[in-house]
C-alpha cells in the first residue's frame, strides 16, 4: 500500500470541519448568550443602583431642609419668647412716661429710653397689631369684654386694652381688646 492509504479520506475530514464549525459556531452563540444575559444583569444591578442612589440623595436633601427648618424654628421661638418678656418690661417703660407725663414730669429719659426700645423691636422685626377700629381677628386679638354700640358693626374693636406683636410672621402677642356688638344680650361667661 501506498501512502494514500494511510491518508484519510477528503470526504471525512470535511465532516469534521462541518461538526467542528457546527460545535465553534454552538460555543459561540452560547459564549454570546451568556455575554448577554451577563450585560443584562449587570445593567439591572446599575439600574438598581442608581436608583438607590438616587433615593438615598432625596432623603438626605429632605432632611437638610427639615434640619434647616428646625433650626430656624428653634432660633425664631427664642426670639419670640425673649421679645415677649422685653415687651412687658417695654409695656412698663410706656405706662411709666404716660403716669409722669401727667403729672408733668420731666419724661426725656424715659422718652430717650422707649425711643431706643422701638429701635430694637424694629431691627428684629417685631411690629404691632394695629387694632382699634379694626374687625375683631381671633388670629390677632384676643377679646375680653364686649359692649352694646348700636353705631357700629359686630366685633368692631373700640378699645384695644394691650398692644399686641408680631414677629416673623408670627402672633407673639394678641392685641387685649374690648369689642362691640350692636344689639341683643351681652353674656359673660
Amino acid at each position: 500500500m501506498s501512502n494514500d492509504d494511510d491518508s484519510i479520506p477528503v470526504n471525512v475530514i470535511s465532516e469534521n470541519e462541518t461538526i467542528s464549525e457546527e460545535k465553534d459556531n454552538n460555543n459561540e452563540e452560547i459564549s454570546l448568550e451568556l455575554l448577554q444575559n451577563s450585560l443584562n444583569e449587570e445593567k439591572q444591578k446599575s439600574q438598581d443602583l442608581e436608583n438607590k442612589l438616587k433615593h438615598a440623595i432625596a432623603d438626605y436633601q429632605n432632611l437638610s431642609k427639615k434640619t434647616q427648618s428646625d433650626i430656624e424654628n428653634g432660633i425664631n421661638n427664642k426670639i419670640s419668647q425673649f421679645m415677649l418678656e422685653f415687651l412687658n418690661i417695654y409695656d412698663d417703660f410706656k405706662r411709666a412716661k404716660e403716669a409722669f407725663s401727667k403729672n408733668d414730669e420731666n419724661t426725656k429719659g424715659l422718652d430717650s429710653i422707649v425711643k431706643n426700645m422701638d429701635s430694637l423691636l424694629a431691627k428684629y422685626s417685631v411690629a404691632p397689631i394695629d387694632a382699634l377700629g379694626e374687625i375683631f381677628d381671633p388670629n390677632l386679638h384676643e377679646a375680653i369684654s364686649i359692649v352694646n354700640d348700636p353705631k357700629l358693626d359686630d366685633n368692631t374693636i373700640v378699645k384695644e386694652i394691650r398692644k399686641g406683636y408680631i414677629s416673623q410672621n408670627r402672633v407673639i402677642r394678641p392685641s387685649l381688646v374690648e369689642i362691640s356688638k350692636k344689639h341683643g344680650e351681652i353674656k359673660n361667661d
